[in-house]
């Protein structure tokens, strides 16, 4: 059986799609991936071998554009979905799989025009303009967020380097894979008085924010485990006891898979504030603390927070949330 992975634009759409690709190499299916030249695909998949083949394609998102913009991009798409259409053909592809963004579009689209099955997974805990209009087309549509049963699809290496926090002696600051300038500033607000406090900083800033975020802690004299971006996240999550995070799907199940508390802080401008409603997931069992970017001014009230949390209980309970082979799950249904 061929199957194509289609989306991206952002790692926690990516991420799931490598999920899928790790587990359909396990059964042996050949994959093609169709992703865009804008986003972030490039940079995950470009020299992934094992891929048969892979399109980048000049797709661009709708929804962030207006009046005629809109409608430019949208008929683009659409003429991108007939290229698609003769892919999925030159490939014998059996199944698409998409992943969302605005990167699954043409391939997405170019399923139905071909009436090859389609499959859906929806990261978040509110759906995405795309997948709301694609889902009553769709053989199957995924989410961790909905009353049908279905696992998040969280890479094998966070669950193997999970391990219980009792104490808090580190703090990780994430921002996602291109760092976020809020979180950024309040790590370094918050750097002396936790320095003061003998908790050590491990900083994911982003690769815009990285050298400025280098010069101050430097300024500060406080040693702090700083980087862009690593290949191997779980291992800086590993030696972390909470996280300060945006609230991303990827990451929050993430840090779920490695029984990392957090204290989220949600991206206010997400769409349809899907950040807040991911971490409210969360928060509604009682395995974390969300600050909007208003509250989290406040640095007092964020170190109060994370000193009154307690890690032991929600480290052994965050273990419950998501499981191993969720990827395989979705994978089988579509088999």
């Amino acid at each position: 059986m061929k199957i194509a992975i289609t989306g991206g634009g952002t790692g926690g759409h990516l991420s799931i799609a490598k999920c899928i690709l790790e587990s359909a190499k396990k059964r042996n299916l050949e994959c093609i991936y169709i992703g865009s030249q804008n986003g972030q695909d490039k940079a995950w998949f470009e020299n992934e071998d094992k891929f048969e083949a892979k399109y980048f394609l000049s797709s661009s998102g709708v929804v962030n554009k207006k009046g005629f913009g809109k409608l430019k991009s949208f008929i683009h798409i659409l003429k991108l979905s007939f290229e698609c259409k003769k892919i999925l053909r030159q490939h014998n592809i059996q199944a698409v799989f998409s992943v969302g963004g605005y990167s699954s579009a043409p391939a997405a689209f170019g399923a139905i025009f071909s009436r090859t099955p389609l499959f859906i997974h929806e990261q978040n805990s509110k759906k995405g303009s795309l997948n709301s209009l694609l889902k009553p087309f769709s053989k199957k549509f995924f989410s961790a967020f909905e009353n049908t049963f279905c696992p998040y699809p969280v890479d094998e290496k966070f669950f193997n380097s999970a391990r219980k926090r009792s104490e808090l002696k580190s703090i990780i600051f994430l921002g996602g894979s291109q760092g976020a300038n809020f979180i950024n500033q309040l790590a370094l607000k918050l750097a002396c008085e936790l320095n003061a406090k003998g908790i050590s900083i491990i900083h994911q800033c982003g690769k815009n924010d990285y050298e400025l975020c280098k010069k101050e802690y430097e300024k500060l004299n406080i040693q702090v485990d700083l980087f862009a971006f690593d290949n191997h996240l779980e291992l800086k999550m590993q030696k972390a006891d909470l996280a300060i995070s945006r609230a991303g799907a990827s990451t929050l199940f993430e840090l779920c898979a490695n029984t990392l508390p957090a204290l989220f802080i949600p991206f206010a401008y997400a769409a349809k504030n899907h950040q807040y409603f991911n971490a409210k997931f969360l928060q509604d069992k009682a395995l974390c603390q969300i600050f909007t970017q208003e509250q989290a001014k406040n640095e007092n009230a964020i170190l109060k927070a994370i000193l009154a949390m307690n890690l032991e209980d929600i480290s052994s309970r965050l273990k419950d949330i998501v499981q191993k082979n969720g990827a395989d799950f979705m994978l089988q249904e579509v088999l």
